[in-house]
């Protein structure tokens, strides 16, 4: 299966898939906001993967990490969520955040760290995410994870 960017028409398909996923729906078609999506024969979304840029494009908040059900335990994670890591190392970021109260381990073997959640609103204060977070109290309940990007 091959990624394809995620365009206008592709935000109902990617929303619907992020819900049953239990992800951020919020801000999909936000200017900063990159996607990308796998589907299977049948045309049906199986994966994603994206990030949101920060204004000054030395940060990247990757988001919207996900797979089917059926696709699970094949690696399909880890090869979608590298994906959105390295375009955003292309993109010229210097440093990838994310939010996850459920996988750590996941993003650990990936090479990211627990991170303060503040620091990461700061670096992304423009984001549509993070300013969500912060309008709605949810940024206090959120985990912060960051890895290097830099060569």
């Amino acid at each position: 299966m091959q990624l394809e960017r995620v365009s206008p028409s592709d935000i109902g398909p990617i929303r619907e898939f992020l819900r049953a996923a239990d992800l951020t729906l919020a801000g999909l078609d936000a200017p900063g906001v990159r996607l990308w999506v796998e589907r299977d024969e049948a045309g049906r979304v199986v994966g994603s993967t994206g990030f949101e840029l920060s204004a000054d494009g030395r940060h990247a908040l990757i988001r919207s990490v996900a797979v089917d059900p059926q696709q699970r335990s094949a690696g399909s994670g880890s090869r979608l969520a590298r994906f959105a890591m390295d375009a955003a190392r292309q993109a010229g970021v210097e440093r990838a955040w994310l939010f996850s109260r459920r996988s750590g381990p996941f993003w650990q073997k990936l090479g990211f760290t627990g991170a303060d959640r503040d620091e990461l609103a700061a670096a992304l204060a423009d984001t549509h995410q993070v300013s969500l977070f912060v309008e709605t109290g949810q940024l206090g309940r959120e985990v912060a994870w960051s890895c290097s990007l830099a060569r």
